[in-house]
């Protein structure tokens, strides 16, 4: 795909909505609704790359409550004909058919792959991918079990979404400051993987969240960059691509 002159790919991740508590994720859902409204004119498409909350789950007829600015505010973008698109992390992988039909976005599982202007993109939330971390990836198959999620749908809504919340919260508590720090390139399970992908298939750029710290790292001579980017939770970073080169930038943080 050719993007038209002026036209940019947006990237944004890990904004943990819900945490640490209703008045500072508001804080950051009106920042990050002042990044959509600056990003729109030149935004060809929007992607959000995994953990836009810090926990949802849809029954049939409730859903979680507030968020209301980011929701309407992508989809105003979605009516005014900017693709969004939504990938479900380890925190929000509970999202079903809600979303993408109230605010006509794409959900995305699993990574993608695309291209603009003959650079190839390889884009997901990041969990459970390369080595390690065994434990998330068996839980993270008992999440998406069919039959659980049917046997959590039965709880009532005020005792499901409260008890769920209650542990997600707890675990972004124990393992968050975990999230920013760097282990060294070696140690980087997503960039263990971008490199394995590397093997099999060159891309451009690789892009990914859930590590909450912003990282570029040159995989390849010939060109090939990692991307992880950050979060809006301490660092309030994104992904642009300008039809040229990506690049991580840093919009401004909440008063």
């Amino acid at each position: 795909m050719q993007l038209a002159p002026g036209k940019k790919i947006y990237f944004a991740s890990d904004l943990h909505l819900g945490v640490p508590n209703y008045q500072a994720s508001l804080k950051r859902e009106k920042q990050f609704v002042k990044w959509l409204d600056e990003i729109a004119p030149t935004a060809a498409e929007i992607f959000i790359v995994g953990d836009l909350f810090d926990f949802w789950f849809e029954y049939k007829k409730a859903v979680p409550r507030g968020f209301v600015r980011v929701l309407g505010k992508l989809a105003q973008l979605a009516d005014e004909g900017i693709p969004i698109h939504l990938f479900t992390g380890n925190h929000d992988m509970w999202i079903f058919d809600y979303l993408p039909q109230e605010l006509g976005a794409q959900l995305y599982r699993e990574p993608i792959t695309r291209t603009w202007n003959n650079k190839k993109f390889y884009i997901g939330h990041g969990d459970g991918l390369g080595p390690g971390d065994h434990g998330y990836k068996f839980i993270k198959k008992v999440f998406a079990n069919p039959f659980l999620q049917w046997a959590f749908a039965r709880l009532h809504p005020n005792f499901g979404i409260g008890l769920a919340d209650y542990f997600s919260r707890s675990s972004r508590a124990k393992t968050g400051h975990k999230d920013a720090e760097f282990h060294g390139e070696d140690q980087e399970w997503l960039v263990i993987y971008a490199k394995e992908v590397l093997e099999k298939e060159f891309f451009d750029y690789f892009i990914f969240g859930h590590r909450h710290l912003p990282l570029q790292i040159e995989l390849k001579k010939n060109g090939s960059t990692y991307f992880n980017l950050g979060d809006w939770i301490q660092y309030y970073t994104y992904g642009v691509f300008d039809g040229e080169k990506m690049h991580l930038k840093e919009f401004s943080k909440p008063a």
